[in-house]
Protein backbone atom coordinates (compact mmCIF):
# COMPACT_ATOMS: atom_id res chain seq x y z
CA UNK A 1 0.00 0.00 0.00
CA UNK A 2 2.81 2.54 0.97
CA UNK A 3 4.58 1.72 -1.87
CA UNK A 4 1.69 2.27 -4.28
CA UNK A 5 0.44 5.27 -2.40
CA UNK A 6 4.33 6.67 -2.80
CA UNK A 7 3.93 6.01 -6.60
CA UNK A 8 0.69 7.87 -6.55
CA UNK A 9 1.78 10.66 -4.96
CA UNK A 10 5.00 10.99 -7.39
CA UNK A 11 2.74 10.97 -10.27
CA UNK A 12 0.77 13.45 -8.73
CA UNK A 13 3.75 15.82 -7.84
CA UNK A 14 5.12 14.71 -11.85
CA UNK A 15 1.58 16.23 -13.15
CA UNK A 16 1.89 19.69 -10.93
CA UNK A 17 5.33 20.37 -11.92
CA UNK A 18 4.20 19.97 -15.40
CA UNK A 19 0.82 21.80 -15.15
CA UNK A 20 3.33 24.59 -13.94
CA UNK A 21 5.70 24.64 -17.02
CA UNK A 22 2.85 24.65 -19.29
CA UNK A 23 2.01 27.84 -17.19
CA UNK A 24 4.31 29.96 -17.62
CA UNK A 25 4.73 29.17 -21.31
CA UNK A 26 0.95 30.23 -21.54
CA UNK A 27 1.76 33.45 -20.09
CA UNK A 28 5.01 34.16 -21.64
CA UNK A 29 2.60 33.93 -24.88
CA UNK A 30 0.35 35.98 -23.60
CA UNK A 31 2.64 38.50 -22.64
CA UNK A 32 4.24 38.39 -26.60
CA UNK A 33 7.76 39.74 -27.27
CA UNK A 34 7.40 43.01 -25.71
CA UNK A 35 7.08 46.60 -26.56
CA UNK A 36 6.75 47.19 -30.14
CA UNK A 37 9.77 49.51 -31.10
CA UNK A 38 9.50 53.08 -32.19
CA UNK A 39 9.35 53.73 -35.97
CA UNK A 40 12.38 55.35 -35.97
CA UNK A 41 14.37 52.11 -34.19
CA UNK A 42 13.00 49.95 -36.85
CA UNK A 43 15.59 49.67 -39.92
CA UNK A 44 12.83 48.77 -42.88
CA UNK A 45 10.33 51.65 -41.79
CA UNK A 46 10.16 55.03 -43.83
CA UNK A 47 10.76 57.06 -40.65
CA UNK A 48 14.04 55.38 -39.85
CA UNK A 49 15.26 55.80 -43.44
CA UNK A 50 14.38 59.56 -43.26
CA UNK A 51 16.32 59.79 -39.55
CA UNK A 52 19.29 58.12 -40.89
CA UNK A 53 19.41 60.90 -43.99
CA UNK A 54 19.05 63.59 -41.76
CA UNK A 55 22.01 62.29 -39.85
CA UNK A 56 24.00 61.53 -42.80
CA UNK A 57 22.72 65.23 -43.70
CA UNK A 58 23.99 66.88 -40.19
CA UNK A 59 27.51 64.98 -40.03
CA UNK A 60 28.23 66.17 -43.76
CA UNK A 61 27.63 70.06 -42.35
CA UNK A 62 29.88 69.02 -39.21
CA UNK A 63 33.05 67.90 -41.29
CA UNK A 64 32.09 70.70 -43.15
CA UNK A 65 32.27 73.16 -40.43
CA UNK A 66 35.32 71.71 -39.45
CA UNK A 67 37.24 72.20 -42.58
CA UNK A 68 36.44 75.53 -43.09
CA UNK A 69 35.93 76.75 -39.83
CA UNK A 70 32.74 77.94 -40.05
CA UNK A 71 29.87 77.09 -37.58
CA UNK A 72 27.44 74.50 -39.38
CA UNK A 73 24.08 76.34 -40.50
CA UNK A 74 21.12 75.49 -38.98
CA UNK A 75 18.53 75.49 -42.32
CA UNK A 76 14.60 74.03 -41.93
CA UNK A 77 14.11 70.89 -40.17
CA UNK A 78 13.74 67.41 -41.27
CA UNK A 79 9.91 67.55 -41.39
CA UNK A 80 10.23 70.23 -43.45
CA UNK A 81 8.91 72.98 -41.41
CA UNK A 82 10.41 76.77 -41.54
CA UNK A 83 13.19 77.79 -39.45
CA UNK A 84 13.57 81.56 -38.14
CA UNK A 85 16.15 81.72 -41.29
CA UNK A 86 14.48 84.04 -43.11
CA UNK A 87 16.43 83.00 -46.68
CA UNK A 88 15.09 82.09 -49.52
CA UNK A 89 15.84 79.33 -52.15
CA UNK A 90 16.62 79.64 -55.80
CA UNK A 91 15.39 76.64 -57.50
CA UNK A 92 16.14 74.64 -60.46
CA UNK A 93 19.48 74.88 -62.80
CA UNK A 94 18.52 77.88 -65.26
CA UNK A 95 17.44 79.95 -62.07
CA UNK A 96 20.73 78.89 -59.71
CA UNK A 97 22.86 79.38 -62.85
CA UNK A 98 21.51 83.01 -63.44
CA UNK A 99 21.78 83.37 -59.97
CA UNK A 100 25.21 82.75 -59.70
CA UNK A 101 26.19 84.24 -62.74
CA UNK A 102 24.65 87.65 -61.32
CA UNK A 103 27.23 87.25 -58.47
CA UNK A 104 23.98 87.55 -55.74
CA UNK A 105 25.25 86.97 -52.34
CA UNK A 106 25.09 83.03 -52.31
CA UNK A 107 25.39 81.23 -48.70
CA UNK A 108 25.33 77.55 -49.58
CA UNK A 109 24.73 75.50 -52.32
CA UNK A 110 23.21 72.17 -52.01
CA UNK A 111 23.47 69.76 -54.81
CA UNK A 112 20.92 66.14 -54.26
CA UNK A 113 23.68 63.14 -54.40
CA UNK A 114 24.24 61.22 -57.44
CA UNK A 115 22.66 63.99 -59.67
CA UNK A 116 23.62 63.99 -63.33
CA UNK A 117 26.23 66.64 -64.43
CA UNK A 118 25.38 68.69 -67.83
CA UNK A 119 27.06 71.44 -68.49
CA UNK A 120 24.73 74.44 -66.66
CA UNK A 121 25.76 71.85 -63.23
CA UNK A 122 29.23 71.87 -63.98
CA UNK A 123 29.17 75.80 -64.73
CA UNK A 124 27.14 76.29 -61.30
CA UNK A 125 29.68 74.34 -59.53
CA UNK A 126 32.60 75.80 -60.44
CA UNK A 127 31.13 79.52 -59.81
CA UNK A 128 30.22 78.59 -56.57
CA UNK A 129 33.85 77.36 -55.78
CA UNK A 130 35.11 80.35 -57.42
CA UNK A 131 32.83 82.43 -55.24
CA UNK A 132 33.85 80.24 -52.02
CA UNK A 133 30.34 79.46 -51.76
CA UNK A 134 29.64 76.39 -49.56
CA UNK A 135 28.75 73.06 -50.98
CA UNK A 136 26.89 70.30 -49.45
CA UNK A 137 25.59 67.34 -50.91
CA UNK A 138 21.99 65.78 -49.58
CA UNK A 139 19.94 63.20 -49.95
CA UNK A 140 17.59 63.89 -52.85
CA UNK A 141 13.92 63.67 -49.72
CA UNK A 142 15.98 66.02 -47.93
CA UNK A 143 16.12 68.11 -50.61
CA UNK A 144 12.22 67.95 -51.39
CA UNK A 145 11.95 68.52 -47.76
CA UNK A 146 13.87 71.68 -48.67
CA UNK A 147 11.45 72.96 -51.12
CA UNK A 148 7.95 74.44 -51.83
CA UNK A 149 5.76 71.01 -52.53
CA UNK A 150 4.98 72.08 -56.13
CA UNK A 151 8.29 73.53 -57.04
CA UNK A 152 10.89 71.42 -59.21
CA UNK A 153 14.88 71.65 -57.81
CA UNK A 154 16.01 69.24 -60.92
CA UNK A 155 18.64 68.29 -57.86
CA UNK A 156 20.00 71.83 -57.21
CA UNK A 157 19.35 74.31 -54.52
CA UNK A 158 20.68 77.83 -54.23
CA UNK A 159 20.37 79.48 -50.71
CA UNK A 160 20.42 83.39 -50.53
CA UNK A 161 19.51 86.45 -48.26
CA UNK A 162 16.20 87.28 -48.73
CA UNK A 163 15.56 89.34 -51.23
CA UNK A 164 15.85 93.10 -51.59
CA UNK A 165 13.17 95.30 -53.11
CA UNK A 166 14.51 98.32 -55.29
CA UNK A 167 12.82 101.98 -54.77
CA UNK A 168 10.69 102.63 -57.83
CA UNK A 169 11.64 105.97 -58.28
CA UNK A 170 14.87 105.23 -58.33
CA UNK A 171 14.65 102.77 -61.10
CA UNK A 172 12.71 105.66 -63.08
CA UNK A 173 15.43 108.13 -62.62
CA UNK A 174 18.60 105.70 -63.45
CA UNK A 175 16.29 104.22 -66.66
CA UNK A 176 16.09 108.08 -67.71
CA UNK A 177 19.76 108.83 -66.55
CA UNK A 178 21.04 105.84 -68.85
CA UNK A 179 18.83 107.33 -72.22
CA UNK A 180 16.58 104.51 -72.76
CA UNK A 181 12.89 104.87 -72.99
CA UNK A 182 11.03 103.70 -69.58
CA UNK A 183 9.19 100.87 -69.92
CA UNK A 184 7.98 99.58 -66.28
CA UNK A 185 5.45 96.51 -65.72
CA UNK A 186 3.33 97.20 -62.45
CA UNK A 187 0.95 94.67 -60.58
CA UNK A 188 -2.28 95.22 -59.11
CA UNK A 189 -3.48 92.40 -56.83
CA UNK A 190 -1.22 89.62 -58.65
CA UNK A 191 -1.00 87.13 -55.73
CA UNK A 192 0.68 83.99 -57.85
CA UNK A 193 4.02 84.05 -57.70
CA UNK A 194 4.19 82.16 -61.18
CA UNK A 195 3.22 85.02 -62.55
CA UNK A 196 5.20 87.18 -61.46
CA UNK A 197 7.70 85.29 -62.42
CA UNK A 198 6.62 84.98 -65.49
CA UNK A 199 6.00 88.49 -66.12
CA UNK A 200 9.71 89.35 -65.09
CA UNK A 201 10.93 86.82 -67.37
CA UNK A 202 9.02 88.38 -70.27
CA UNK A 203 9.65 92.22 -68.97
CA UNK A 204 13.57 91.27 -69.46
CA UNK A 205 12.60 89.47 -72.83
CA UNK A 206 10.98 92.48 -74.67
CA UNK A 207 13.08 95.01 -73.47
CA UNK A 208 11.55 96.26 -69.93
CA UNK A 209 13.61 98.04 -67.21
CA UNK A 210 11.47 96.62 -63.95
CA UNK A 211 8.19 95.13 -62.24
CA UNK A 212 6.66 97.05 -59.40
CA UNK A 213 4.93 94.91 -56.68
CA UNK A 214 2.66 96.73 -54.29
CA UNK A 215 3.69 95.85 -50.29
CA UNK A 216 0.63 95.00 -49.81
CA UNK A 217 -1.81 91.53 -51.52
CA UNK A 218 0.53 91.15 -54.07
CA UNK A 219 2.95 88.34 -54.25
CA UNK A 220 6.48 88.42 -53.78
CA UNK A 221 10.13 87.60 -55.06
CA UNK A 222 10.05 84.32 -53.36
CA UNK A 223 11.73 80.89 -54.73
CA UNK A 224 8.16 80.11 -56.86
CA UNK A 225 9.28 83.46 -58.82
CA UNK A 226 12.55 83.24 -59.57
CA UNK A 227 12.27 79.48 -60.65
CA UNK A 228 9.41 80.10 -63.19
CA UNK A 229 11.65 83.53 -64.22
CA UNK A 230 14.03 81.12 -65.37
CA UNK A 231 16.76 83.62 -63.92
CA UNK A 232 15.44 86.61 -65.41
CA UNK A 233 14.92 87.59 -61.62
CA UNK A 234 18.72 88.05 -61.58
CA UNK A 235 18.61 90.79 -64.08
CA UNK A 236 15.09 92.55 -63.99
CA UNK A 237 14.83 94.99 -60.82
CA UNK A 238 11.82 94.01 -58.88
CA UNK A 239 10.88 97.65 -57.19
CA UNK A 240 7.92 97.82 -54.37
CA UNK A 241 5.82 100.23 -53.53
CA UNK A 242 4.16 101.01 -50.61
CA UNK A 243 1.22 102.72 -52.15
CA UNK A 244 0.87 102.00 -55.46
CA UNK A 245 -1.79 104.62 -56.75
CA UNK A 246 0.63 107.50 -55.24
CA UNK A 247 3.18 105.84 -56.86
CA UNK A 248 1.36 105.77 -60.58
CA UNK A 249 1.05 109.45 -60.00
CA UNK A 250 4.56 110.10 -59.21
CA UNK A 251 5.29 108.30 -62.14
CA UNK A 252 3.09 110.33 -64.47
CA UNK A 253 4.63 113.62 -62.86
CA UNK A 254 7.93 112.46 -64.49
CA UNK A 255 5.83 112.18 -68.12
CA UNK A 256 5.46 108.30 -67.77
CA UNK A 257 1.59 107.45 -69.31
CA UNK A 258 0.31 105.05 -67.56
CA UNK A 259 -1.56 102.53 -69.34
CA UNK A 260 -3.95 99.58 -67.50
CA UNK A 261 -4.41 96.57 -69.07
CA UNK A 262 -8.43 95.47 -68.79
CA UNK A 263 -10.98 93.40 -70.90
CA UNK A 264 -13.43 96.44 -70.50
CA UNK A 265 -10.77 99.02 -72.00
CA UNK A 266 -12.09 101.71 -74.25
CA UNK A 267 -8.62 100.82 -76.57
CA UNK A 268 -7.13 98.13 -78.02
CA UNK A 269 -3.46 97.39 -77.97
CA UNK A 270 -3.05 96.82 -81.49
CA UNK A 271 -1.12 99.99 -82.59
CA UNK A 272 -1.33 101.64 -79.45
CA UNK A 273 -0.08 105.20 -79.92
CA UNK A 274 1.41 105.90 -76.49
CA UNK A 275 3.64 102.65 -77.33
CA UNK A 276 6.83 104.86 -78.32
CA UNK A 277 6.57 106.78 -75.68
CA UNK A 278 7.67 106.78 -71.41
CA UNK A 279 5.19 103.57 -70.52
CA UNK A 280 3.77 102.38 -67.57
CA UNK A 281 1.66 98.58 -68.05
CA UNK A 282 -0.71 97.99 -64.93
CA UNK A 283 -1.63 94.18 -65.27
CA UNK A 284 -4.67 92.96 -63.08
CA UNK A 285 -5.29 90.11 -61.39
CA UNK A 286 -7.56 87.35 -63.59
CA UNK A 287 -10.68 87.34 -61.19
CA UNK A 288 -10.79 90.34 -60.55
CA UNK A 289 -9.41 93.08 -62.79
CA UNK A 290 -7.60 96.60 -61.91
CA UNK A 291 -8.63 97.84 -58.59
CA UNK A 292 -11.01 101.34 -59.03
CA UNK A 293 -8.35 103.66 -57.63
CA UNK A 294 -5.97 102.06 -59.99
CA UNK A 295 -8.45 102.57 -63.08
CA UNK A 296 -8.94 105.82 -62.07
CA UNK A 297 -5.43 106.82 -62.08
CA UNK A 298 -4.31 105.43 -65.37
CA UNK A 299 -3.81 107.96 -68.42
CA UNK A 300 -6.09 105.32 -70.28
CA UNK A 301 -7.43 101.31 -70.12
CA UNK A 302 -6.75 99.65 -72.59
CA UNK A 303 -7.85 95.93 -73.48
CA UNK A 304 -6.32 92.70 -76.09
CA UNK A 305 -8.78 91.55 -78.33
CA UNK A 306 -9.46 87.63 -77.87
CA UNK A 307 -12.13 85.54 -78.83
CA UNK A 308 -15.09 84.72 -77.49
CA UNK A 309 -14.32 81.47 -76.51
CA UNK A 310 -11.77 82.30 -73.58
CA UNK A 311 -13.06 85.47 -70.95
CA UNK A 312 -10.02 86.45 -69.95
CA UNK A 313 -6.01 85.76 -69.67
CA UNK A 314 -4.29 85.50 -66.96
CA UNK A 315 -1.62 88.08 -65.53
CA UNK A 316 1.54 86.12 -67.03
CA UNK A 317 -0.17 85.81 -70.73
CA UNK A 318 -1.96 89.31 -70.73
CA UNK A 319 1.50 90.72 -69.88
CA UNK A 320 3.51 88.85 -72.28
CA UNK A 321 1.24 90.14 -75.13
CA UNK A 322 0.86 93.62 -74.21
CA UNK A 323 4.92 93.68 -74.37
CA UNK A 324 5.54 92.03 -77.63
CA UNK A 325 3.01 94.38 -79.18
CA UNK A 326 4.97 97.42 -77.23
CA UNK A 327 8.30 96.42 -78.12
CA UNK A 328 7.05 96.04 -82.16
CA UNK A 329 6.09 99.02 -82.29
CA UNK A 330 8.86 100.96 -80.69
CA UNK A 331 10.88 98.52 -83.39
CA UNK A 332 9.07 99.79 -86.02
CA UNK A 333 8.84 103.31 -85.11
CA UNK A 334 13.08 103.58 -84.54
CA UNK A 335 12.94 101.75 -88.02
CA UNK A 336 10.55 104.77 -89.01
CA UNK A 337 12.65 107.28 -87.30
CA UNK A 338 16.05 105.64 -89.13
CA UNK A 339 14.36 105.77 -92.95
CA UNK A 340 13.50 109.93 -92.29
CA UNK A 341 16.82 110.76 -90.69
CA UNK A 342 18.49 109.39 -93.82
Amino acid sequence: MSNKSNRTGAVRKKGLGKAVGSGGQVRQGLEGRGPTPKAVDRDYHPAAKAKAARDRYNAAKERHAARTGRAPERGRSGGGQRSKDESELVTGRNAVLEALRAKIPAKTLYIAARVEMDERMREILRLATNRQVAVLEIMRPEMDRMVERDSVHQGVVLKVPPMSYSNPMEVLDEVVASGKTPLFVALDGVTDPRNLGAIIRSVGAFGGQAVIVPQRRSAGLNSAAWKTSAGAAARVPVAMASNLTQTLKEFKKQGVFVVGLDGGGDLELPNLELANGPLLLVIGSEGKGLSRLVTETCDAIVSIPIHAVTESLNAGIAASVALYEVSKLRAEGAAAAEVASN
